[in-house]
């Protein structure tokens, strides 16, 4: 059995007392920890939707605190958000149709997405406790020019986005002007960004 297969297997009361406990990061644990919390907004049912009404396809402020407890534990303080957690980020965001957590997870999803893109670009990120802190403006810290942005993220980030059928406007107007403002080759390798279906 590989380690993989052994952390997804994990009950998510372990997960989280490695990442809030550790002082070693490891970033797939809390991928999997928020594929709890993805899983929970898909079936309405499991560790993370204990106790309380959950249907199917919602996400409320409970899992959006979940998804934060997660995403700025102990063990992740000083660690930018991993490409693992980024896209476990999508996957819950595709599979709430219904919101009733007036716009949390929407906030801490776009702040997650954009630290992720710019140190993974090599560009400086704040600790996750103040990126994705609800009181920090994303414009404070964001990169606001294409210029030292990875281009396979932005290309990465795009093809998340393309045809999904909920939007999120921050991110999407933040990597809009991103590309707007990047190389004309980059501009022509994405020409429907703008067309994602959002």
């Amino acid at each position: 059995m590989t380690s993989a297969s052994i952390i997804s297997n994990a009950p998510l009361s372990e997960l989280i007392r490695k990442i809030e406990t550790s002082f070693t990061a490891d970033r797939d644990v809390s991928a999997s920890a928020l594929a709890f919390v993805r899983d929970g907004v898909i079936t309405g049912e499991g560790p993370t939707t204990a106790g309380r009404v959950h249907f199917s396809r919602m996400l409320d402020a409970h899992d959006a605190a979940w998804c934060a407890r997660i995403l700025t534990a102990a063990a992740n303080a000083n660690e930018p958000v991993s490409r693992a957690e980024a896209e476990t980020l999508f996957e819950i965001n595709d599979a709430a149709s219904e919101r009733s957590d007036d716009g949390r997870f929407d906030d801490l999803f776009a702040k997650a997405i954009v630290h992720h893109a710019a140190a993974a670009s090599g560009l400086p990120v704040p600790p996750r406790s103040v990126a994705l802190s609800p009181d920090t403006a994303i414009e404070s810290w964001a990169p606001t020019t294409a210029i030292g942005v990875n281009t396979e993220v932005l290309e990465w980030i795009a093809s998340q986005m393309r045809g999904k059928r909920r939007s999120n406007l921050a991110l999407k107007a933040l990597v809009a002007t991103l590309i707007g403002a990047a190389t004309l080759p980059l501009a022509q390798t994405l020409p429907n960004f703008l067309d994602l279906g959002m």
